[in-house]
């Protein structure tokens, strides 16, 4: 069975919503251990799952960009991508599948086919679902030092979960720190 990793961005203070500017994807370049970390990241993973406004961001920014120093477009283009989403139809990128049923049961149902990690990034409401459905069995956490002050956050107020295992933290040379948790 594949493992269902998230894997977000978030501010110090826990919002993953972008409502300032402080991620841009293409500063990450000039930080080398950040981008090879992503990449060893990228290795473990044959799949990639989002809703639908995430993956209209991502298919407007990332998609056949030639400009990319990351790679992550490069990856992005070829990965098998799968989309929740009641109103998509024609995803208009390639390797891309939309998955138009019940959120929870398309994702168990992806994680019994064979392959490597299936990653989620982005997608708030997505991964609100899937953690409330315990099917999360890693978090990858790149906190950045940053206060917002608001926006939404990965864990909403009242959700639970009981323990997580520490699996890594790792601080990066522009300040960035990934903190890795498995489902314990």
């Amino acid at each position: 069975m594949r493992s269902l990793v998230i894997t977000q961005n978030l501010t110090l203070d826990g919002a993953v919503e972008m409502l300032d500017d402080w991620f841009e994807p293409s500063a990450q370049a000039d930080q080398s251990d950040l981008p090879a970390e992503l990449r060893r990241q990228d290795e473990r993973s044959d799949a990639m799952l989002v809703g639908r406004r995430t993956f209209e961001d991502f298919r407007g920014y990332w998609r056949h960009r030639d400009d990319d120093p990351t790679g992550i477009g490069a990856y992005l283009d070829q990965v098998a991508k799968y989309v929740v989403s009641s109103t998509l139809t024609e995803p208009g990128w390639e390797h891309t599948t939309v998955l138009d049923g019940d959120p929870v049961e398309q994702v168990q149902d992806l994680l019994l086919k064979p392959g490597q990690d299936v990653v989620v990034t982005g997608s708030i409401t997505l991964c609100h679902a899937l953690v409330a459905a315990d099917l999360v069995d890693e978090y990858r956490l790149f906190v950045y030092p940053v206060v917002q002050g608001c926006g939404r956050r990965l864990f909403p107020e009242g959700t639970r979960i009981p323990a997580l295992r520490p699996l890594e933290a790792r601080m990066f040379a522009g300040g960035v720190t990934l903190l890795r948790y498995a489902r314990a």
